[in-house]
């Protein structure tokens, strides 16, 4: 049913002549990466315990937070394998009940920078399969974007 409302919904758009909003345009199916023949990209993940980081903080370019780990991924990188990497470098999200949330952080069009979050994990799956599966490009990643990665524990959540 919902896919006959969306394409009635595209279809009255298109005869007015406007563009389709956001919630029904198609969105282009994820060709997977093959990783042994496209170079990586440069992925600058910046960690919190508590919360994400403010725009603020990021509002002088070459002063952004300390907290930074380089990660070398693709776009088809998914936000599991990404959890993954940040449990490596921070113990905080090693924890059985620690969340990881996560946020894209890029400058506006008038060069303010955007905190935009685009999915949860959990630090351990175990079946509670949260925003696991989806990947950046998925997420509208764009190269040059900043990763902000929330870790969130049991009495902080």
């Amino acid at each position: 049913m919902a896919g006959v409302m969306e394409s009635r919904q595209a279809k009255t758009f298109e005869t007015r002549g406007l563009p389709l909003p956001p919630s029904s345009r198609p969105r282009p199916r994820l060709e997977p990466v093959d990783r042994e023949k496209t170079c990586p990209l440069l992925l600058r993940v910046f960690t919190k315990v508590g919360g994400h980081h403010t725009q603020e903080d990021f509002a002088v370019r070459g002063k952004e937070p300390k907290d930074e780990v380089q990660i070398y991924t693709w776009k088809d990188a998914t936000l599991r394998e990404l959890t993954d990497l940040v449990k490596e470098v921070a113990p905080e999200a090693r924890k059985r009940d620690a969340k990881l949330s996560f946020a894209f952080v890029y400058p506006d069009k008038n060069g303010r920078y955007v905190v935009r979050q685009v999915g949860r994990t959990h630090s351990y799956a175990h079946g509670r399969l949260m925003d696991d599966h989806k990947a950046l490009a998925n997420l509208d990643f764009q190269i040059g974007d900043y990763l902000d990665v929330a870790i969130l524990l049991q009495g902080i959540a």
